[in-house]
């Protein structure tokens, strides 16, 4: 599973009366060695696993900035507009890339769909080279005296 955030996938948004308990929640997770469990209402104890311990310590911190949370499985196939929106691109531009090639889709009928580890692969790629290009960018600048 991937976090993500602000795609109206059923996205969650922490209300402001729940933003102490939150902030609370997250100091107490993300102390070093804190070991998880889970209580139930008869007083059954089970301890968190790692891997889930670090997917709600990912959800905890990102609602604690007030950010909204969607957990979305990685083969999960989005509309083209819910695709867009991740990528924060139009729809149009979105439909252009699937026509290059740039982003696998399938074809259910005649709507398109986009697996999301496909998005993620294609959105870590556009950052990486993004990142690149800007600090080829600095360094040119630098060079020509104008970055300081």
């Amino acid at each position: 599973m991937m976090l993500r955030h602000n795609v109206s996938l059923d996205s969650v948004i922490s209300p402001q009366l729940e933003a102490e308990s939150i902030k609370e929640l997250e100091r107490i997770l993300s102390v070093k060695g804190f070991q998880a469990k889970l209580v139930g209402a008869n007083g059954e104890q089970i301890i968190i696993p790692d891997s889930i311990y670090q997917v709600l310590l990912q959800v905890v911190q990102a609602m604690a900035s007030g950010k909204a949370i969607s957990i979305i499985p990685q083969e999960q196939e989005l509309t083209t507009q819910q695709a867009a929106e991740f990528l924060n691109v139009s729809r149009p531009y979105l439909i252009k890339l699937l026509e290059q090639g740039e982003i696998p889709h399938i074809k259910v009928g005649s709507h398109r769909r986009v697996r999301f580890d496909d998005l993620m692969k294609y959105k870590q790629q556009r950052d990486t080279e993004r990142s690149k290009f800007l600090d080829q960018l600095i360094a040119e600048s630098q060079e020509m005296g104008f970055y300081e």
